[in-house]
Order: C-alpha cells, then structure tokens, then sequence
C-alpha cells in the first residue's frame, strides 16, 4: 500500500485520550459522569446512529443547548463522520437565532427539550430540517411536530463506518457574537482545530499556569462560542478531567469547584467578577486558592486581577476573536520576563499576551507599517496563523474587508511593549474619537476599575457637537459612590501621568448592572444607544 498520508482530524485527537487516559472523568453537573474510555463509546454510538438516520458527509447539524455532556459528545461525533457542527449562539433573540440556522442552511438540529417552544414557533420557516434529536436530563422521550428521535436511544447505536476525511473538510460552523454589527458566519477545518488544540495545549503548561494532567478543568465559556476556546479538545490531549456545568449560576459553580477539585477554567472577565463578589465566594475562600484561571473575550480590568490575586487565584489573560477559532495571545512567561521581580511579572501576565506557537502577529499603523516596540504607539493587530477561517460564510465583501493584504485585520488596536507583550487599548468601533485624537476607552476603563468603591466600569464615546465624542463613564459603584469622588480619582492619575487631562469622562452614569451580549460581554453598543436617546 505504501506511504499512508495521515490527516489531521478530529476523531485521532478522541481516539489518544481514550487511549492513552481511558480512567480521566467526565463530568456534567451532579447527573452523569463518564470515564474517557466510557464517553469514547457513546460518542461512536452517537455517530453511527447519524449515518444510520440519514446524516450525510457536509450536513450541518445545529445543537441548542447549555454546557452539557450531550453538547461535547456533538463536538466529536457530527465532525468525525465528515457532518459540520453548527453551535448555536442561544443567548441570541430568537429571531438571530432563527436567522442563524437559515443562513447556515441546517439540516438537523440537536435541541434540549427547554428550548423546544423556540423551534415549535419557527416551524414553518424550518422546512430544510430532515430531523431534529432531542433529550430531556430526566431521560423521558420528548415529542416535536418534526420528525423527531430521541437522543438517548441513539447512544445505544453500533455498527460506525468511521471515514477517511481528509483534513481540510469543513467540521464547525459559527457566528460572531454580534459585538460590533450583525452576526456573521465563520466556518474551521480539522486540521484548524487540530493544530490550534495542540498549541492551546503547549501553551497552558507553561508558567505562570503550569496547567498539568493533574489538573481538573471547569471552562465557563459557553460551548456556543469559538469552540469553548478548544478546551473539549484540549483535555483530551492533555489527559484532564473536564467538569461541565450545564446551564451558569456561580453559586453552583463554586460548589461544583469544592465537589470536583476544579483547578483550572478559561471565561470573560464579568464571569471571573460574579464568581468572586458572589456570597458563596466569602464562604469558601479556600476554594480559590491556586485556581489557575484563563481570562478572554474582553480586556481584564486591574482592579478584578488585583482582587482574583489577593483571593489566591493564578491568573493569565488571552486573546483571540471568533474569526481565528480563536486563541491568538496568551499572557505566559518569555524568557525575559520569567526573570523579572513578581510583581512586573504580575503586570505582564494581566496584558494581552504574547503569541503562542505558530501565530504570526503584526501591530501596524495606517500605512502596514510596525509600531515600536514602546507601549504607546497604537496600532492594529494583524494575524497570520494555521487556524484562522478563509472567510465569512456566504458573504465575499466583508471577506474582502476581512482579508486585506493576505493578513487578517482583527479591528482591535494595542500597544507592544519592550517585551514583546501585547495591551489592547480599544477595539476599532469602540475608540472615542475627541477633536481629532483617540481616547482608548479601555485604559480609563482600567484605571476607573481600580477606584475602591467601583465594582465594575465601561466607557463609551458620547457625541459632541464640538469635539466629535467626549467620553462617558458608566459605573456600577461598590455602596454610596458620588461623581466628586471619581473625579478627584482620576485627577490624582493626570498628576501621576497615567492620563492625559481631556481623557477624563464628561459624566458618569451610575448603574445597578450592565446590558450583556451573548457572550457575558458588557454591550456597549446598548450603552451607546442609551446615550443617544438620552441626548434627544
């Protein structure tokens, strides 16, 4: 037969875990629990039971559910029989939800029984769908005005005729989490996931987290968004036990990190926030010392990583968006900095990152050139890496767009340091811009975060007849917290020449919680518009 040209897919990275750590749990709330061998098997089930129903290699198949164990049976059993995962963002309205499944054109759906008033109310726009696979946790049979089989009965499937895929056939599909306009499709190969696995793997067992076979992962990014950042990949490789939380409630999840010895878990800085200001929090201190915890999605306030470290908690900040399956930067020791007092390195480790391996990153000005190594200069991010999707889904302009040059333009500005370290100081839409010049909002929005009465801040550009924007600061105090106190705050920082004077925010708006997109970001886009019927 000869040479055997060996393709990176997903179902190999299933088959080493199994493998190599047959007795690791997984585990989903307090119902079920799998050893790797055992969840192995259920995912060959449910593949097999796929074809055998009528599920055809390029089929898109839509799951609608929480973090579950069903969810990371889906991430390996529709990619592996050559089917594409289409993860669904529900904490869309129903209707960009609906939208989603349209323009993805699915044909099956995997749906949780909760969400099934959502579909029923869709139906007649649904006629593509040749099947839809439902469950309930209690494991009765649940019944739809579609063709309908139940989940359960599938895990009971034999007989898989496991392909050979190659690695460039299509295996997820996705939309972006709506930060900055509408949703739009990106789509990632095996051989993507693959090699992005393998580097977020290589990476978390660097210090200053140290993440090991011993450890025991708790990811609280939701399996609808950029592949749960690649963890239910990650630990098969890593040999982890993986804990899935279902649906989020940070009193459950503290109680699930005391049950099941959680030492590591990846989420955005508002999930890190109502995690340790929760009163279960107090109760349990010692459940935090030594979290190792990963933080993305949006930029780390100063003031949340002070408190995560005088709690104990081992924190690193990552980067990346939904465009690049996504983790491009992650906030690990180089060989400079590894020697540098503990506290600089702390201030390294609270930035945007460095690359991990094989991504190629730019920071450039207006005209593709490279800013200086200073931490002043802004410029944008551009990337280059094995893993990044071709295009937006159907839609060849925004590709275009995308795609400029041969490298991709992630709309997000930062500085680089002397080290090499990334900090995103604003994302492109989000940038004020006051009398010709850019105000980032980020790095008021880290100062302000640091003010001792402030619980959570973020800063959004209002307009201004004569300067354009003028910053506004909405804030979500910590007790009584007057505007007198805020402002005295950030005149001390103009003096310390942390900020420029015309930086600081017009007005203050104070807040009991903020809007939050799908992804648990604060939704600046509701704050802006806010703004703007205030100012009618």
């Amino acid at each position: 037969m000869g040479f055997y040209n060996y393709q990176l897919t997903l179902d190999k990275i299933l088959e080493y875990g199994c493998t190599v750590y047959p007795t690791r749990e997984i585990v989903y709330r307090d119902r079920r629990r799998y050893s790797f061998a055992s969840f192995g098997e259920k995912v060959k089930s449910l593949a097999a039971s796929l074809q055998k129903i009528g599920v055809s290699k390029g089929d898109k198949i839509a799951v609608v559910d929480w973090d579950t164990d069903v969810y990371m049976m889906s991430y390996y059993a529709i990619p592996m029989i050559g089917a594409v995962l289409h993860t669904v963002n529900i904490r869309y309205p129903p209707e960009i939800m609906l939208k989603t499944m349209l323009h993805a054109e699915d044909k099956w759906i995997i749906i949780r029984d909760e969400f099934l008033p959502l579909l029923e109310k869709a139906r007649n726009f649904l006629q593509g769908i040749r099947g839809v696979i439902t469950y309930s946790d209690t494991g009765e049979k649940v019944r739809t005005s579609f063709k309908t089989y139940d989940l359960w009965e599938l895990l009971s499937g034999e007989g898989l005729q496991q392909p050979e895929l190659q690695e460039d056939t299509p295996a997820t599909i996705f939309y972006t989490s709506g930060t900055t306009g509408d949703p739009k499709g990106v789509w990632f190969t095996h051989r993507d996931l693959v090699l992005h696995s393998m580097s977020v793997a290589l990476i978390t067992g660097r210090p200053p987290l140290l993440a090991g076979q011993k450890d025991v992962y708790m990811i609280l990014v939701p399996m609808f968004h950029v592949h749960q950042w690649g963890f239910p990949y990650v630990t098969m490789l890593m040999g982890t036990k993986y804990v899935l939380p279902g649906r989020y409630d940070p009193s459950f999840e503290i109680t699930l990190m005391k049950r099941e010895g959680v030492t590591f878990s990846a989420m955005v800085p508002t999930i890190l926030h109502m995690i340790l200001t929760h009163p279960e929090a107090e109760r349990n201190p010692e459940v935090f010392k030594g979290w190792k915890v990963m933080i993305g999605g949006s930029a780390l306030p100063s003031g949340l990583a002070y408190l995560a470290r005088k709690m104990g908690v081992n924190i690193s900040v990552g980067y990346g968006l939904s465009e690049t399956a996504p983790v491009l930067t992650v906030a690990y020791y180089n060989s400079v900095v590894e020697g540098l007092p503990e506290d600089d390195r702390f201030a390294q480790q609270i930035k945007t990152g460095i690359p991990i391996p094989l991504v190629k990153l730019r920071v450039i000005d207006e005209k593709g050139n490279e800013v200086p190594r200073d931490g002043k200069t802004v410029g944008e991010i551009v990337v280059r890496t094995p893993w990044l999707t071709r295009e937006y889904y159907k839609d060849p302009e925004r590709t275009e767009k995308l795609w400029k040059d041969g490298w991709l333009h992630t709309g997000d500005l930062a500085v680089i340091d002397e080290y090499g370290y990334l900090k995103i100081v604003d994302r492109d839409k989000d940038a004020i811009k006051s009398g010709g010049e850019f105000i980032p909002s980020l790095i008021l929005e880290d100062l302000i975060s640091n003010h001792p009465k402030v619980s959570e801040v973020a800063v959004v550009g209002m307009k201004h007849e004569k300067w354009g924007e003028r910053p506004v600061a909405f804030v979500v105090p910590r007790g009584e917290l007057r505007e007198e106190e805020l402002l005295d705050f950030l005149a001390k920082k103009v003096e310390e020449g942390k900020i420029q004077k015309w930086w600081i925010p017009d007005k203050f708006v104070f807040v009991k919680e903020f809007p939050k997109t799908s992804t648990n970001k604060i939704d600046k886009k509701a704050l802006r518009k806010a703004l703007e019927e205030g100012q009618r």
